[in-house]
Formats: C-alpha cells, structure tokens, sequence
C-alpha cells in the first residue's frame, strides 16, 4: 500500500506523542520508509530510541549534529520525503510553520520540504481555540497545507474540549488518502450504497438481511483514496464507516431509493452494494398481523427496484454497476440481471463459495459485463474495490 513511499514523520512537545509511536509502526508494517524528526521538547515526552527502533531509522533531533558526510541532512531528508505530517503539532510549532520561521531540525526541515504537508493539532482548549492559533492554522491552509481538526474530549491537563489528538489509525488514512493510491478519480462524482435495508414490521420489529457494509465500504474507501468525490448511501451496518465521504442514512427501502435517486443525479458512477429487501410489510400496526396456524401472517408488498430504476433513467456517460449475490446458476442469472436493468457491470458471487458473501472479510466475485466475464481470486474486500474501481476506469476512458 505504502510501498516506496518516503514519510517524515515530525513530533513537537506534546503528551500525545506517545500515540505517535502507533503511527509509526502502523506506517512501517505496510511498507513505508518512515523518518523521525523530534524538537527537544519532544524528547521530554519520548525517547528517540522509541522511534529507532519501529522505523529502522536513526530519529533526528540536532540541525548540527556532525555525521561524517557533506549532505545538508534537513534538505536531503526534505528531497526524499513523499508526504510530511507533523502529529502532534503545538501551538508553538504551528506559529513557526505558518510564519517561516526555522530554528530547530524539525522547522528546518518542514520549511524546506515540497511534498504534501498535514499538521496535526494537540494542546491545551483555550490555546487551541486562541485567535493567534486560529489564524496561524488558516496561515496554514491557504498555504496549501492539510490541517486536521482535533478530536473533542478529556485533555491530560484536566480540561475538556477541543485540542486531543486524533487516534493513530485516523491519521494513517489521512496518509493513506494522500499518498497511498493514484490520484486516477480526481474530478469524478461517485455514489456508493452500502449496508441493510430494514423494513418495519412493528415498533419491534423489522425484516432485513445478513448484509455488513463491508463491500459498499471498501468500494467508497478506494474511490476517496483515489481523489473522488464520493456520497455513500448506507442503510444497517455493522462495519466501520469510511473516512473523508458525504454519509447518508437510509433505513428502508423507501429511504434508500429517495436518496439515492436523489443524488444519483450527478453522480459520473454509481455503485450500487446494498442489499435492499425486495418486499415491505403493507402496514405494521398490530391489525395487520395476524396468527395463522400459530406463524405470523404479514402483508407485504414489493419495494421499487432501484438499480433497474437508475438504469432506465440514467443521465449520458453515466456508469452502472450492481451486485449480484446467488446460490445457483450465478453467472446465468447474473447476465440477465445486468440485461433487465440496463446497466453497465455486475460484480457477481455465489453465497455457497466459502470466504464471499455476507459478513466476511474477504469476497470471491466475477465482474460481468455485456462482453466479457472476469473471474477473480479470493481476495480481502479492499482489494475486491481496487479490482472493481479498476474494471469501472478501464470501461470509461
């Protein structure tokens, strides 16, 4: 993911630089080349060695430090580096950031850096929320750099508010979003839907299915990674939602179609991964359910198709793309889905396949088109998106 990849990794005097070590180890288990720039203040809160020893790389910390060579270390780290966040950045290092000021290793090297920059800030509330901050930070932006909100909470000096650092696992993703994928989508509008349909029977209880979210997640989480724009439509789900997406709640069938026909609109692709319940009880009050034989008795009526909906109403240039989940004649029945409802792929799986389907981590699919049927291996979720995104570019060049 992170391969060949070059990340600086820059830590000033604050508590939360303990989580920073997280990062680290998060960034060099997928394969990055991670560097360790430390203030003095920061050695105060965590040793250098800490980082040494998860980066494989020696922490800088001296602007002076002799080391036998004639290579000015700040610009040559500067020239390697693929991406350069600071995390946690103090009020301090910021007014230096946003003011060019570089009298330490860490400024020094920030200043001479070209490659996309975050900032990370972690303080105290009231420093944090200070007017002089505030404008530092948007000194920060209009420079062009990334400035990532703190989280909301217990601070370590008693107060809460805003000023924590976001957890490690957030940060890696914003450097998964910046540097981890090509930036291929930049300018493309994408539609995701994701999740359970619920459809009420009663106050109690409803009609759904074993759907995750898993897939429609990873589907949304690549396109952002690839600079889209992307709105996920996402009904029940038991899956982490994805980063950096325009998310909107859809319970039902009826909500699910209102929405996403909705913003299906001015979506350039539309990836439609819920799985939408195909009948809705008529009416859930107590009169309308009745026991028969001792089993209950529900009136039902058929939801709206939607993918066959969008494919009879899709605008010009617009790309298509359903699932298909089966138990038998997968590939027969998958083709003439993709006929009925007019659209563009299929990205297919047999339930009975071990690894695929509901709930799993991993999916074994066959993407289908009008022309041709690709027939993938096991492969985790994620890189079932990657496959699939790919496909879709492939067909819209």
């Amino acid at each position: 993911m992170l391969n060949g990849k070059t990340i600086i990794i820059g830590i000033s005097g604050g508590i939360a630089a303990y989580k920073t070590a997280y990062l680290v180890s998060r960034l060099v288990k997928n394969h990055a080349e991670v560097h360790v720039i430390m203030t003095d203040h920061a050695r105060e809160f965590i040793a250098p060695l800490t980082f040494e020893t998860l980066s494989g790389q020696e922490c800088v910390t001296n602007t002076f430090e002799r080391k036998g060579h004639f290579d000015v270390e700040h610009v040559e780290l500067a020239k390697k580096a693929d991406l350069f966040m600071v995390a946690p950045a103090t009020a301090n290092i910021i007014a230096k950031f946003a003011h060019g000021i570089a009298d330490d290793m860490l400024s020094t090297t920030f200043l001479a850096a070209n490659c996309p920059k975050i900032v990370v800030p972690a303080m105290n509330t009231r420093m944090y929320e200070n007017p002089i901050t505030q404008d530092n930070i948007e000194l920060l932006r209009k420079y062009g750099m990334t400035v990532v909100d703190p989280a909301v909470g217990l601070l370590a000096c008693g107060d809460t508010g805003a000023g924590k650092m976001p957890e490690p696992e957030e940060l890696f993703e914003w450097i998964l979003r910046e540097v981890g994928r090509p930036k291929d989508m930049i300018g493309k509008r994408v539609l995701v839907s994701a999740g359970a349909t619920q459809e009420s029977m009663d106050p109690v209880r409803y009609i759904t299915n074993h759907s995750s979210g898993k897939m429609g997640f990873a589907v949304a989480r690549e396109c952002v990674m690839r600079g889209a724009d992307v709105t996920l439509v996402k009904a029940a789900t038991s899956a982490e939602v994805p980063r950096f997406c325009i998310v909107i709640d859809a319970v039902n069938a009826e909500a699910m179609f209102r929405e996403v026909t909705e913003h299906a609109a001015d979506a350039d692709i539309v990836v439609m991964a819920a799985a939408i319940s195909d009948y809705t009880p008529v009416d859930y009050s107590d009169q309308k359910i009745k026991k028969k034989d001792g089993d209950l008795s529900i009136p039902l009526k058929r939801t709206t198709d939607i993918l066959a909906h969008l494919g009879a109403n899709r605008k010009d240039g617009q790309f298509l793309c359903g699932f298909s989940m089966e138990t038998e004649n997968m590939l027969e029945n998958s083709r003439g889905k993709l006929a009925r409802k007019n659209v563009d792929m299929i990205v297919a799986n047999n339930l009975k396949n071990e690894g695929a389907g509901f709930g799993t981590d991993t999916n074994l699919v066959t993407l289908i088109t009008k022309d041709t049927v690709h027939e993938q291996v096991l492969m985790s979720k994620q890189e079932v998106a990657r496959v699939i995104i790919n496909q879709i570019l492939d067909m819209t060049k």
